[in-house]
């Protein structure tokens, strides 16, 4: 029997399919968040945050959006992994810490 695996890259605010997607990494207030977003969205959040990032200081070091892989920072595929063995992840956001060390220990 034959396999075939699908990945679709979805942008997390519109909800839209894009092969352009790349994780984007937020701290705001010693929180920090992950968003998958497409070119449009994240001059959206460009826009939005753009004076307070010209306005703040820089710390740490600077990182680079990733392009979401199939090798375990794919959201959409740990997704339907999760669903298809049960279970409970959120169509958006981040994808939990155990959902994501439990399908890279099944692959």
């Amino acid at each position: 029997m034959a396999q075939k695996t699908v990945i679709i890259y979805t942008d997390d605010l519109t909800g839209e399919e894009t092969s352009e997607a790349a994780t984007h990494t937020i701290a705001l207030d010693g929180v920090t968040y992950e968003i998958d977003l497409g070119p449009d969205s994240y001059d959206k959040l460009l826009e939005a945050v753009g004076p307070f990032l010209k306005a703040g200081r820089k710390t740490g070091r600077t990182r680079k959006p990733r392009k979401a892989t199939a090798s375990g920072d794919d959201t959409a595929a740990i997704r339907a992994w999760a669903k298809e063995n049960g279970y409970q992840v959120n169509d958006r956001g981040r994808v939990p810490a155990d959902i994501r060390e439990a399908y890279q220990k099944a692959r």
